[in-house]
């Protein structure tokens, strides 16, 4: 039987280890092929799935070392590096490559700082004014042009560097929000340094070496559930976009990382109005709007039944001006629904809108639907993950696991974004506790710990290199973008 533990929007499942197999040069995979092998690890935002430590139990007790020492101790290795002949650790300009690791590991204290700044001041969906602030005014220090109040969005925000013209555009983006009552119980405080730090290696680098390209990290607010994503892309905020990268925390073994797809979502609300009536003296002259809603949850309750194993369907009712002695006129559902791809969530819609219509029609009431929110599922670009794997595995000694199977996990506007440009979005293991994955108050504690940001500038490294490649390797760019046509549905 598999253990939960819970996750971003997600549970981490047990699994047996299997044995390590070498890294191959391009995932076997289609780039938009949703698989996942049996000695997967599901884990983290969207659910990546990271490979299980040795004998299947998770590496709880975090120790980010190398041959079992604490760097810097007596007996301990430095951590493992590539040169251009090392086969799949490939490097493509060392010179540039090191300015990268080098500006990330100089301004490792400042982005220390900047995350403990935005963890220790967690704001809610379009309302991360401090973050917003702190964040911008670091990237500014840093030869950063920045927009404020990006696109019409109050806490969006752009920052960008251009060297020579002529140069593909690379772009990162940073996240801020934190969630109701728990802070940041999602990391977003290492996402959005994590964005920074390789914004600021990959610039340093074009302007140390006087490469041609740009560079353009987002702030992206709301991504809890407002989409900011999806309106500043619907804004043109990623036109141009050669490639689109970011990461994301969540518990695992120490040192592991991983690429897989999300679920695809789509958020449904549903209003009933019906007619208030004394309960008592006159119940038949009411219409019974919370009546509407049980009906309905009895719908979809039975239609869970007649769906596949990895959808979803979830929600809560509300209602407002509830008494006992009064027939309620008004309540509302906001339910979600998710499955491994948009095609299959478009599918779903239709019937669980046809529960609440029969909710409507039972009780006499009326029922109206706002607009939807739809997140699509991650489309992982296959060059992109390949590129992330050979620096992470050869330059690290991370574990990667390139599984594309989102499984029964979570969702992210960022869905939407590698649907519109190439992307990648993997997950990283920050140090946690048992039951104290992401959405819980012990990740929020976690995420502010020094290990944890350890771990995420190993990720941004990992990203920024790999977008680094698509900036000065023509060949390449034009790999990405063919991987990213062949594996977008028609």
């Amino acid at each position: 039987m598999e253990d939960g533990v819970p996750g971003c929007f997600s549970f981490l499942r047990r699994r047996p280890a299997a044995a390590a197999v070498p890294a191959p040069p391009q995932p076997a995979q289609h780039p938009h092929t949703h698989y996942t092998p049996p000695d997967a690890l599901c884990i983290g935002s969207c659910d990546f799935p990271l490979p299980a430590s040795e004998g299947g139990e998770l590496d709880w007790n975090w120790n980010w070392s190398w041959n079992g020492h604490q760097p810097g101790s007596p007996g301990a290795a430095p951590p493992p590096k590539y040169s251009p002949g090392q086969g799949h650790a490939y490097a493509f300009d060392e010179a540039a490559t090191a300015t990268v690791e080098e500006t990330i590991e100089r301004i490792s204290a400042e982005l220390r700082v900047l995350s403990l700044k935005i963890h220790d001041h967690p704001e809610l969906a379009f309302q991360e004014k401090y973050a917003h602030d702190v964040l911008t005014e670091f990237m500014e220090s840093h030869g950063f042009e920045v927009t404020r109040h990006y696109l019409g969005l109050e806490t969006a925000w752009l920052a960008t560097v251009t060297v020579r013209s002529g140069g593909r555009t690379l772009g990162f983006n940073s996240e801020m929000d934190s969630l109701p009552g728990i802070g940041h119980a999602c990391g977003h405080n290492l996402i959005a340094i994590g964005g920074v730090a390789a914004a600021i290696g990959v610039a340093t680098a074009l302007k140390k070496h006087n490469l041609p390209g740009t560079v353009s990290l987002i702030g992206t607010p709301a991504e809890e559930g407002g989409g900011g994503k999806i309106i500043l892309l619907e804004k043109g905020a990623y036109d141009g976009f050669a490639a689109c990268l970011m990461i994301h925390p969540g518990p695992g073994p120490a040192r592991s990382t991983g690429v897989g797809s999300s679920l695809a979502i789509e958020r449904i609300e549903a209003e009933f109005a019906g007619h208030t009536a004394h309960a008592s003296a006159a119940p038949w002259e009411g219409r019974n709007a919370l009546d509407a809603a049980f009906v309905s949850y009895s719908a979809i309750s039975a239609l869970r039944q007649q769906v596949k194993p990895t959808h979803r369907i979830h929600g809560v009712v509300q209602g407002k001006d509830w008494a006992a002695n009064i027939i309620p006129d008004y309540a509302k559902m906001t339910y979600i629904i998710r499955a491994p791809t948009y095609t299959e969530v478009e599918a779903l819609a239709p019937r669980l809108k046809a529960c609440f219509e029969a909710g409507a029609h039972a009780t006499a009431t009326k029922v109206t639907f706002g607009a939807p929110t739809t997140m699509y599922d991650l489309f992982q670009n296959g060059a992109l993950i390949a590129e992330y794997r050979r620096v992470c595995e050869g330059r690290y000694g991370m574990s990667v696991s390139t599984a594309q199977e989102g499984a029964i996990g979570g969702s992210t506007d960022f869905g939407n974004v590698s649907y519109a440009v190439p992307g990648l979005h993997p997950a990283f293991a920050i140090p946690t506790v048992q039951n104290g994955g992401n959405h819980t108050r012990l990740f929020a504690d976690a995420a502010g710990t020094k290990e944890a940001h350890e771990a995420t500038l190993f990720a941004a490294k990992g990203i920024a290199l790999a977008g680094l490649r698509v900036l000065l390797d023509k060949e390449f760019a034009d790999q990405v973008m063919q991987d990213f046509k062949a594996g977008k549905p028609q």
